[in-house]
Formats: C-alpha cells, sequence, structure tokens
C-alpha cells in the first residue's frame, strides 16, 4: 500500500505494535455487503454481518483507525451526544427510552467484542461529568433527576468534598459519576475489532478512497483501481468523507478537536492526581476531557476548533488548560499533542438510517462515539438482515442541514461557539 496513509504521531500510535498493512483494491470484487470505513462503526458493522454469514467487503481510504476511531479521547459514556431529554423532546420518551436502553447496549458491546476476541484495549470502568460553577451543579442533578426518573439509570452524585477523594483538582465542585461507563485505548479496541473481522473472513482493503457510489439494485463502490459490486452498501466514514452521498453530508460538520498526552508521571504521581483512575469531563461548552493512561501519562483533551483549523500555539493552549485542572503539574511536558475531527450533527443526536432500499450510513456521533459506534454496527446490521425495527426508531429523529450551505455554515457556527465560549467563562 502508498506508504504516506500513516497514522498521526499520536500517544496511541506510538503504544501499539504495527498493524500488519492490507492490500489496496485492485480490480473487481462481488460482496454482500460493502461498508466505506475501517474504523469502529464499519468494523463493527463487518463483524455483525460476517457472524451472521454475509460476504463482507471494507474499504478504507487511509488506514484501519486512522480517522476519530484512532484518535480520539476514548471515553465510552452512556447515551448520545445530546442530552436524553431532548431526545425525548424529539420523539417522545417512550422511543426515547429505546434509545437510552440501546445505548447501554453499546458499553455491552465492548465488553462482549473484548471477551469473544480476546481484545485487550486497557479499558478500566468509571466516569465523571464533573462542575466548575454553581448552574452545572443545578444542570447535572436535573439530568440525574431525569435519568432516574425516566430511564430506570442510577448515577452517583459527589459533593466537592467526595469528588477530591477521588480527584486531586481544586477546579471542580461536584461530580456525577457513572460505574458502568469508562475509558479504553481507541486504537488498540479498533485494531481489535479489525483482527476479529479478518478472522471471520471479512476483507478489508487500505488505501482504497471511494470516488463514487453507483445506486440501483446492485450498489458499486468505485475506487482508484477498481470496484466492489453489493447488495448491501454502508456509509461509515463520519466526518472524513463527502461526496458520496450530498444529501448527508451538510447534516453533518467536521469539528476539530485536540489531545496531548504527557510525559510519563509513574505509578505514584497518576494515582494521586485520579485515585480511581475513572474518565473526567467538564459539561462547558468548550469542555475539557482527561483520563490516565496505562503507562501512567495524563491524556488531556480539548479545545475544539469549529474553523477546520487548528488552534494557534496548541501545545501552549493545552498546558494551560491542564494546569488550570492540576496546578501541580506546571512543569509537566507533553510528548504528544494530535487532532481529527468528530463529525456533528445540528442537534447533537445520531444520525442513522438508509437511503433507499440498500444504502446504509451511520453518522453524527458527536464526540459520543466509542459506544455508540459498537451500536450502529449492529444496528445496521441487523437492518440488512431484515430486523430493521431498531433503526426505525432512530430514523424517527429529524435532523436539520447545518443553516449557511457550504460557503456560510462555517463562519455561522465559529460565530455562535464564540458565544457559548463567553457564557462558559462568564455564567
Amino acid at each position: 500500500m502508498s506508504k504516506q496513509q500513516t497514522h498521526v504521531n499520536s500517544w496511541y500510535a506510538a503504544s501499539v505494535p504495527k498493524f500488519p498493512d492490507q492490500p489496496s483494491l485492485e480490480g473487481n470484487e462481488i460482496a454482500d455487503v460493502c461498508i466505506l470505513g475501517a474504523g469502529i462503526t464499519g468494523l463493527s458493522t463487518a463483524i455483525e454481518c460476517a457472524e451472521a454469514g454475509l460476504k463482507v467487503i471494507v474499504l478504507e481510504s487511509q488506514r484501519i483507525g486512522w480517522g476519530a476511531s484512532g484518535r480520539s479521547g476514548g471515553q465510552a459514556i452512556f447515551g448520545f451526544g445530546c442530552d436524553q431529554h431532548k431526545i425525548s423532546s424529539m420523539i417522545g420518551i417512550e422511543d426515547s427510552r429505546k434509545l437510552f436502553d440501546f445505548s447501554l447496549e453499546g458499553l455491552r458491546i465492548i465488553h462482549e467484542r473484548c471477551g469473544k476476541y480476546a481484545i485487550d484495549c486497557d479499558w478500566r470502568a468509571g466516569h465523571a461529568h464533573v462542575a466548575i460553577k454553581p448552574r452545572h451543579i443545578t444542570e447535572l442533578k436535573h439530568w440525574q433527576t431525569d435519568l432516574d426518573n425516566n430511564f430506570s439509570y442510577n448515577t452517583t452524585w459527589w459533593n466537592e468534598l467526595q469528588l477530591k477523594e477521588q480527584l486531586a483538582s481544586d477546579r471542580y465542585i461536584g461530580g456525577l459519576y457513572d460505574d458502568k461507563s469508562g475509558h479504553l485505548h481507541p486504537l488498540k479496541y479498533t485494531q481489535g475489532l479489525a483482527r476479529a473481522a479478518l478472522s471471520l473472513g471479512v476483507k478489508i482493503f487500505e488505501d482504497s478512497e471511494v470516488s463514487s457510489l453507483q445506486r440501483g439494485s446492485k450498489a458499486i463502490f468505485k475506487t482508484r483501481h477498481g470496484q466492489v459490486q453489493c447488495d448491501y452498501a454502508v456509509l461509515a466514514g463520519n466526518a472524513y468523507v463527502h461526496g458520496i452521498a450530498p444529501e448527508l453530508d451538510n447534516k453533518i460538520m467536521p469539528v476539530g478537536t485536540y489531545i496531548g498526552a504527557s510525559e510519563p508521571l509513574g505509578e505514584h504521581v497518576a494515582r494521586a492526581l485520579i485515585k480511581n483512575d475513572m474518565a473526567i469531563a467538564d459539561i462547558n461548552w468548550a469542555l475539557d476531557y482527561f483520563r490516565l493512561s496505562a503507562d501512567h501519562r495524563i491524556l488531556f483533551g480539548g479545545r475544539a476548533s469549529y474553523s477546520t483549523l487548528p488552534p494557534p500555539n496548541l501545545r501552549g493552549v493545552m498546558s494551560s488548560r491542564m494546569t488550570r485542572v492540576f496546578p501541580q503539574l506546571k512543569n509537566l511536558k507533553f510528548d504528544y499533542i494530535w487532532g481529527g475531527y468528530v463529525d456533528i450533527s445540528v442537534n447533537r443526536a445520531p444520525h442513522w438510517g438508509r437511503l433507499g432500499a440498500n444504502v446504509y450510513f451511520a453518522q453524527g456521533f458527536s464526540g459520543h462515539g466509542i459506544a455508540a459506534t459498537g451500536l450502529a454496527g449492529r444496528v445496521i446490521s441487523e437492518a440488512i438482515c431484515g430486523q430493521a425495527s431498531r433503526l426505525d426508531v432512530f430514523e424517527k429523529i429529524k435532523h436539520l442541514p447545518f443553516p449557511g450551505g457550504r460557503m456560510f455554515r462555517t463562519p455561522m457556527l465559529v460565530a455562535a461557539m464564540a458565544w457559548y465560549k463567553l457564557r462558559d467563562a462568564m455564567f
């Protein structure tokens, strides 16, 4: 395959053995199912379809896990990219309850896959959404009440003192803790899924960018040097694909997000910072999220860019944000800083469905994809195999295009985000 298709210079890529290169597509192939994208969505779909006895091909323009699946914050959290009460307002409480229960299945799928296919992805249990100011406490407690009363989902409220027993930071004044969510090494997990798919007979072609999708009773994906004819096509490229199904492009927007991996702290220092090894995220609009790595680094994320341009002085900004949380780490250096795109929808809800009779898609994970992507693969596979009832529920969510068209949607969103960041700072 082409040698320029390497992973970004991240701690994730540096901390795993090189995955064997897969061939580029050359010539013509025929499959029951062909999937665009070898991230968690695409590979999960491939595994489900292959387990059902279907012949599956996956086309990846770069490397397995090259996009968000191999670069993300690695936090696996219940629910979706928007609060559940917002989904309830869009489709009603009964269907919202179904989707929430499906999201918990997404977490279980991670454990099922890791057990069945012996995937070591550094899973650690526990996640806390934390409050910086009093209005955050109000929002989190309302969220907890909604989860408890309407979805029978129990979380634990920690006041400031209880939170500090686990997290050595004075920045936060309370937190909502969930012991069923957690965090993992996303590239390890994605590569583990790829090994599982290959063991089931799935063909994965890397360096095979799709140039077009011809729709019809048989769908045809065309690449530079070949094509795949299939009964069912699946679009799982998310923020890294456009132009293949134009009617989907304006329903999501790529947003840059950035992560730093510190130099190693040593186990004693690391455990003093986060005693129970949980993942943490605040609830500002421009949020910070962080956790420990298996080799005792701080993995610190945030500083989203809605302009698609990397922020200036990214290393300095990331260091400043980290030391605002942990002043005791003011002299700590980042060994790695990297970024990538997540795909957000206007309402931050998942956008999954089908185009015609045999083209399926999943996008709009809105920064909440580690667990939801595995669920998407299962739901789409079920639909391909004739059981579309769960996909039907997701399709009830109405998705509007981003305003402004291709020319103006980015500056309009940047202006909106400036307001939300001001709100974070002032209120």
